[in-house]
Parts: structure tokens; C-alpha cells; sequence
């Protein structure tokens, strides 16, 4: 019998009340649970198998692009009418590499391209330095993965696209706290108390921060406040709520060494990931109907289940207790990674309750970006999967797993100049 949150969480504190959606996240996660148990083992039918001659042909372009991009880093944008040049020029680089690389067409990257993404990426990494100086260039783009997601949202809800307050809080937020619950510096009590404070804050008191970085997250809820009213929208908060509770319950994750039946694994993750995205959807529109936030719910489920895939090694190292993770112990991740792949394509289907017009484009480049990034994190971590099953994988994808793992290489040892070009893509005039 799968056990259910309250027997997994043990003693309720008191700083973490119960919220509006406490039972509707119990009742997604026992729902998400039991598919995932039901997907199949064996590999599905995925990406269209290709020659060599076609493998070989794809990887041209792709070599192209990367050698256009490394050139523009040699040379980054000063000012904004250079900004604009190398932007167009990488564009056209881009969009050529994607359509004669990896099979998009001109209607997935427009999804992209001309709907505001990108611009929405440069105005968000602008505001959070401007939030923060400090903020180191890897917390912004882990947050921007997130306002990549509300964007997302916002399109298949017909919403304009743009950086509201509560895209830009929500987004910062968790960067903020999770460096503190990481601070090896902090004892396991300050953690507690912090955990204690936030949940308060977010919960509408007023309450002092602690320390520079806790003033900025209860700074970021108000940003929040601003935006929706407390009373208006309580669903809001009772989202923010379930991902906090969430969050603080996946610490019992971190346990090296300990046994997958002293916690539950799955529930818990299933749990965090769910909410994460079900806090997405009420902070862009402070509303979803159930079907809008059980699909959201599935795909944050699933996004959570993706990241765990590529850092199977890095969590299995740090003692991080993940399904990957877990079962790179004793067995090779084959039959975890179909059922994730099975689980995909259930939870996508889910994604037709938003029809606002013009979003099937894009729904149809994430569902094949998503197939293109599971093959790929597999071939990077190939030592945790078999020989025949990365065969069959790689039979799957339109470029050998081996020119792949040389670009790779190459943007790595480019990663200060690629950073540099970044950052001169995403300067304001006044900077």
C-alpha cells in the first residue's frame, strides 16, 4: 500500500499549518504515484531511427552553429545596436541548426522566438542583478529555468508574456533559501528556525528577518503581496505554502547511505515537483481550474523526475536519495528511464486542457525537446546505463552520442568566454 503524505511527514509543526490545498496536493500525488507504477519497463517507441549518413549530415550544422557561437564570444556586443546585430546572427545560426540538426520546423522555433522567450530571459537576468549585485551568474540562471516555465504557462494560458512581480519573486525565491539550508555553516537549528520564519512570512506575518539573505526572500514574498492580494487570492499562498512544506520535507532525502524503505523516495519528490509547478500556474494567473492544475501539477512531477535523471551520479555521490539515484547502487538505470519516459507522455497529454490559440507549437517543441534531453543526459551519464540499451538510444537520435561529447567539451572549455557573451547579450544601456 502506498502510504499517504500525512504518513509520510510525520508530526505537523506548528508553523506549518494546514492550507486550502493540503488535500487536493495529497490527492495529485497518490494519483501520480500510481501511474508511475503502472508505466512499462521496456523501451518505448521514441525518436525516429537514423542512418549514419544522416547522423553525419545533422552534425555539420550542429558543429556550425557551435563554431558561430564560439566566434561571437570571442567578440561580445558592446552597445545595443551590436547587441542586436550578433543577436539576429545567432538566431539565423540557431534556427538553421535546429531545423537541419534536429528536425524543427519553422513553426516550433517561431513558438520560441517570436513570442517574447528570449526577451523575457534578458529582462529577467537584468532584474535580478539589479535585485542583487551579488547574485552569482549560476543562481540566476537556475532561476531563470523557472521563468522559462511561468513564460510557458502563460503562453498555453494566452497571457501575455513578460516578467511580472511574482514571475520575478517566485523565481527568485527558492535560490535564496536553498542556499541557506545548504550553508554548511548553519546548524542543523538555525535551519529549523529559518524554515520556521519563512513559513510565517509566507503565511502573512510580519516577521524580522534574520541575516541579508532572509531579508531579501521576505522582500521577494512582498514582491508577491504587491501583486495578489491576500484575501482576493488565497490559493495563491496556499500554493506557496505546499511548495515550502514540500521543500522542507525533501531535507529527509539527504540521507547517505540509508535505506529506500526509510523514506518515501518517491512520494516526497513527487511531491516537491508537483507543488513547484502548481505554484507556477496560480502565481501567473491567481487561478487554475482542477484539470489545469492537475496537468500542471504532473509536468512539475515530471520536470522534478527529469533533473533527477541528469544528477543520478552527483545525488548518488552526495547521498541524495532519488529514484535514479538509488538505483545506480546495484543496477543500471534502463528500465527507470522508460518508465520516465512512459510517464512523459501521460503527463504531456495533460497539457490539452490549456488551448489558448497558437500554443500547439509549442507544446509540440517541448514534448520533442523533452525526448531529446532524456536521450542525452542518458549518453552523459553512460556508465549507469547498458551497453545494448545505449545502442538502442542512440539508434534513436539524430547525432552520435560521441560527436555530441566533443561539443560538449568545447563549450566547457569556452565557459568564461560563453558567460562573458551572456552577460553583454543581457546588459541594459544604463548598465
Amino acid at each position: 500500500m502506498t502510504p499517504s503524505i500525512s504518513d509520510t511527514a510525520g508530526q505537523r509543526h506548528a508553523w506549518f499549518p494546514a492550507h486550502p490545498l493540503s488535500g487536493r496536493v495529497e490527492e495529485l500525488t497518490r494519483q501520480h504515484l500510481q501511474l508511475w507504477w503502472s508505466m512499462p519497463t521496456s523501451i518505448p517507441d521514441l525518436l525516429e531511427a537514423s542512418s549514419l549518413h544522416e547522423k553525419l549530415s545533422r552534425e555539420k550544422h550542429l558543429e556550425a552553429f557551435v563554431k558561430e557561437l564560439l566566434a561571437e564570444a570571442q567578440h561580445p556586443p558592446l552597445n545595443p545596436a551590436s547587441r542586436q546585430e550578433t543577436r539576429l546572427r545567432l538566431e539565423a545560426a540557431a534556427r538553421q541548426a535546429a531545423k537541419s540538426g534536429l528536425g524543427f520546423t519553422d513553426r516550433h522555433l517561431d513558438a520560441v522566438l517570436k513570442t517574447g522567450f528570449l526577451e523575457a530571459a534578458a529582462a529577467f537576468a537584468d532584474l535580478a542583478r539589479r535585485f542583487d549585485p551579488a547574485l552569482p551568474a549560476e543562481a540566476i540562471y537556475q532561476a531563470s529555468r523557472n521563468v522559462w516555465t511561468m513564460n510557458l504557462i502563460q503562453v498555453l494560458m494566452g497571457l501575455p508574456l513578460q516578467v511580472t512581480p511574482a514571475v520575478f519573486a517566485y523565481s527568485l525565491l527558492y535560490p535564496y533559501s536553498d542556499n541557506t539550508l545548504d550553508d554548511p555553516h548553519l546548524s542543523p537549528g538555525d535551519k529549523r528556525s529559518f524554515i520556521e520564519r519563512f513559513s510565517r512570512r509566507l503565511n502573512g506575518e510580519q516577521v524580522s528577518p534574520s541575516g541579508a539573505d532572509e531579508e531579501k526572500i521576505f522582500t521577494l514574498v512582498g514582491m508577491i503581496e504587491g501583486q495578489y492580494e491576500r484575501a482576493s487570492f488565497p490559493l495563491v499562498y496556499a500554493s506557496l505554502q505546499a511548495i515550502h512544506q514540500a521543500q522542507e520535507k525533501s531535507l529527509r532525502l539527504l540521507r547517505p547511505g540509508a535505506s529506500p524503505f526509510e523514506v518515501d523516495v518517491l512520494g516526497i519528490s513527487f511531491e516537491k515537483g508537483g507543488t513547484s509547478v502548481l505554484a507556477d500556474g496560480y502565481l501567473v494567473n491567481g487561478s487554475l481550474t482542477p484539470a489545469q492544475e492537475e496537468a500542471l501539477f504532473g509536468y512539475g512531477v515530471f520536470t522534478q523526475l527529469m533533473d533527477d535523471q541528469e544528477d543520478a551520479i552527483q545525488d548518488a555521490h552526495a547521498g541524495l536519495a532519488t529514484a535514479f539515484s538509488l538505483t545506480t547502487r546495484g543496477w543500471p538505470l534502463d528500465a527507470t528511464l522508460n518508465q520516465l519516459f512512459g510517464f512523459e507522455r501521460r503527463v504531456l497529454e495533460k497539457l490539452d486542457c490549456f488551448s489558448a490559440p497558437g500554443c500547439e507549437p509549442l507544446k509540440e517543441l517541448v514534448r520533442r525537446s523533452i525526448d531529446l534531453l532524456l536521450v542525452d543526459a542518458a549518453a552523459q551519464g553512460r556508465r549507469n546505463y547498458s551497453r545494448d540499451y545505449l545502442r538502442a538510444l542512440e539508434t534513436r537520435y539524430p547525432m552520435r552520442f560521441s560527436f555530441l561529447e566533443r561539443q560538449r567539451k568545447k563549450l566547457e572549455r569556452s565557459k568564461p568566454l560563453l558567460t562573458r557573451l551572456v552577460e553583454a547579450m543581457t546588459a541594459t544601456e544604463d548598465a
